[in-house]
């Protein structure tokens, strides 16, 4: 297991702190790894966010749990930051955009439709993920278009489950990757990561009401942590 020993941002010590960003290479092109946990191609001017999960909290709702509501404006609220903040032409969902088909009910049907029409001029590309196939395309009206995996955007392969293909240079999801950090006095929190390769990059979930899966990764990623909204590049494993 991958450990590092940081001085974690005080939550609230710095007010007003925009979300940081980390230059980075992947397959030999530049991009920018933002603490609101996506990647920004500069070049294509694309944005990929991987496992958004819309509409989770409403299907476990539906199924008695009951989770607070607003984690989908709140998510929709931070894309549009995003889309804002690198003037992204495109938006790729790495898989698992939708939760469950529990989970399309109205409220997130009207969500999406008014962001769609704030942001008319982006194009947004969703590579199926496990549970897109389970919860079914979105709506015509939503305008996007759904894409299987592995979905070509030379030199990148826009992907949901990760994969280290022969040629290109995969950006993936699935994993929601995270680590577990200690700080000066030995306390420890998991936080979720970017995990760079040398064939591949997993992005960390997207959506806030995501889980996060410990990684152990091998001695030639690069592990990138996030604190809060701050990036933190992690010493090589050992």
């Amino acid at each position: 297991m991958n450990v590092a020993t940081l001085q974690l941002p005080m939550p609230g010590s710095e007010p007003g702190n925009r979300a940081e960003i980390l230059a980075a290479s992947c397959g030999g092109e530049a991009v920018e790894l933002h603490g609101q946990r996506a990647l920004f191609w500069p070049r294509g001017r694309t944005l990929f966010v991987a496992d958004v999960h819309l509409g989770k909290g409403a299907a476990f709702r539906a199924g008695g749990i009951p989770l607070p509501r607003g984690a989908t404006a709140a998510d929709l609220a931070r894309l549009a930051g995003l889309v804002a903040r690198t003037r992204a032409d495109t938006l790729c969902v790495l898989g698992d955009f939708l939760h469950a088909a529990s989970g399309r009910v109205p409220a997130l049907d009207a969500a999406f439709r008014a962001w769609r029409e704030a942001h008319s001029g982006l194009s947004v590309r969703i590579v199926r993920g496990n549970h897109d196939d389970r919860a079914g395309d979105p709506p015509g009206g939503w305008r996007v278009d759904v894409v299987t995996e592995p979905h070509p955007l030379p030199p990148f392969l826009a992907c949901h489950h990760p994969q280290a293909p022969r040629t290109g240079y995969a950006l993936c999801g699935h994993l929601h990757p995270g680590v577990r950090v200690y700080g000066r006095g030995r306390e420890s929190i998991r936080v979720p990561c970017f995990v760079l390769g040398p064939r591949r990059a997993v992005l960390p979930a997207f959506g806030r009401l995501t889980g996060l899966a410990l990684i152990s990764p091998s001695p030639n990623e690069t592990v990138v942590a996030i604190a809060g909204e701050r990036l933190f590049r992690l010493p090589p494993a050992r």
